[in-house]
């Protein structure tokens, strides 16, 4: 029983993928490198990029990746639109509304300056691409870095004009009458959008399978040494950012961390287990409820944090945007590192609980900024399975810490009786 469950599971598919490419890329990189095609295939569809490589594991992994770049702009689209028309509702409620859409923008902010901030200094993307092996394509990249313009960068890049129009769209929604029946069909529309995305997540083993084996075998087996200091970068990152920024948080209104980590343990084990923070959000509501939080308080910003309250998400995902500039060799400006995080503000909200969504966002973010080759996210498909973990349970417990934080501020906690 146990090992059908295992082999149900996709996460067993792309590790067992992620040693099939090793082995491949190490001991038969020729088979890894063989050229199917006669050239490299890149065309654009309505703004996506498409770029298959001529390698066979290139080609693999190329397929996934494509695949996975046709839902960016729809899910941009759908997801920021909607979070507008959400926040527009939570703002009707009163200033509780407001301030929690304020401590969310502030707490995710610096948790993406903090994996910025700690990326560059731990630097773990050095070393997966040697400049004697691959020295045009890093000059090539590093040149369009240097190129980098404001201008050019808000008018040429397609991904920036989606976002640009989710958000007037979004407010756009929020003023119009008649709504209902075009929300209805957009959020109808995004269920199926993250439910065909889903599906292509089946094709993740494959995508890792020629990644890892393209890796291997171009740039050898010591590229594996940067993807570990990746992981154990991330994972102690969020450590950092739950018992010293959260851990301040919680100090401010009179609580503890770690009394309230040993509160919910439980539920911290679920969303272990599952990856996901979605299985044990009732039960955080209830608990927060009997802990003290007022009902109006759990109901508004539990489920608001869920789409906005992002911390081990923005974490992440300001990691690995570094990470994989530090892998092709790309030095990133001021300017841009600026852009990284407005871009990731924007971009890794209302995403949460859907599988790949956290790669989509990535993708996203790397097509705005249009300096980080996006084939590089073939490197990130193994590691992004072990660290879905790590995001789940620290965006778990950063909402909990905002809504007791701000029943707190509102005058909203009251002591449960003994």
């Amino acid at each position: 029983m146990i090992g059908k469950n295992i082999t149900r599971n996709l996460t067993f598919w792309v590790l067992l993928s992620i040693l099939l490419g090793v082995i491949v890329g190490h001991f038969f990189p020729a088979l890894a490198l063989h050229a199917v095609l006669d050239e490299k295939i890149s065309y654009n569809f309505l703004g996506t990029e498409i770029s298959i490589g001529k390698s066979l594991s290139e080609f693999l992994s190329g397929v996934f990746i494509s695949l996975v770049k046709l839902f960016i702009h729809p899910i941009i689209f759908l997801t920021i639109s909607l979070g507008i028309v959400n926040m527009g509702n939570l703002k009707k409620v009163g200033r509780v509304g407001g301030k929690a859409l304020l401590y969310f923008e502030v707490v995710t902010t610096l948790a993406l300056i903090i994996g910025l901030g700690i990326s560059y200094l731990l630097t773990p993307g050095e070393g997966v691409i040697r400049t004697d092996v691959a020295g045009g394509d890093i000059t090539k990249f590093t040149q369009k870095a240097a190129a980098f313009s404001w201008l050019i960068f808000l008018k040429e890049n397609f991904t920036i004009q989606v976002l640009g129009f989710s958000l007037f769209f979004g407010t756009f929604l929020n003023v119009v009458r008649g709504k209902a029946r075009m929300i209805s069909g957009m959020q109808q529309a995004e269920h199926w959008v993250f439910w065909g995305l889903k599906k292509v997540m089946y094709l993740a083993p494959l995508g890792a399978l020629g990644g890892m084996a393209y890796t291997i075998g171009k740039f050898g087996i010591h590229s594996l040494l940067p993807l570990a200091k990746l992981m154990v970068s991330v994972y102690a990152t969020m450590g950092i950012f739950i018992f010293v920024v959260l851990a301040l948080i919680m100090r401010s209104c009179g609580e503890r961390i770690t009394t309230f980590l040993n509160y919910i343990k439980e539920e911290l084990l679920i969303v272990l287990g599952t990856s996901s923070s979605e299985a044990a959000l009732p039960s955080l509501m209830k608990k927060l409820e009997r802990m003290g939080c007022s009902k109006s308080v759990v109901g508004l910003v539990v489920p608001a944090g869920y789409s906005f309250n992002l911390d081990g998400t923005s974490i992440y995902l300001s990691m690995a945007t570094l990470f994989l500039a530090q892998v092709y060799g790309i030095q990133l400006n001021f300017e841009q590192l600026l852009t990284i995080i407005g871009v990731l503000m924007v971009t890794s909200k209302g995403a949460a609980g859907v599988t790949g969504s956290g790669f989509v966002v990535l993708a996203s973010t790397l097509s705005a900024l249009q300096v980080i080759p996006l084939e590089g996210l073939a490197l990130l498909l193994g590691v992004d399975r072990f660290m879905s973990e790590a995001r789940a349970i620290t965006n778990f417990i950063g909402n909990g810490v905002a809504t007791i934080w701000l029943a707190k501020h509102e005058g909203e906690f009251h002591q449960p009786e003994a």
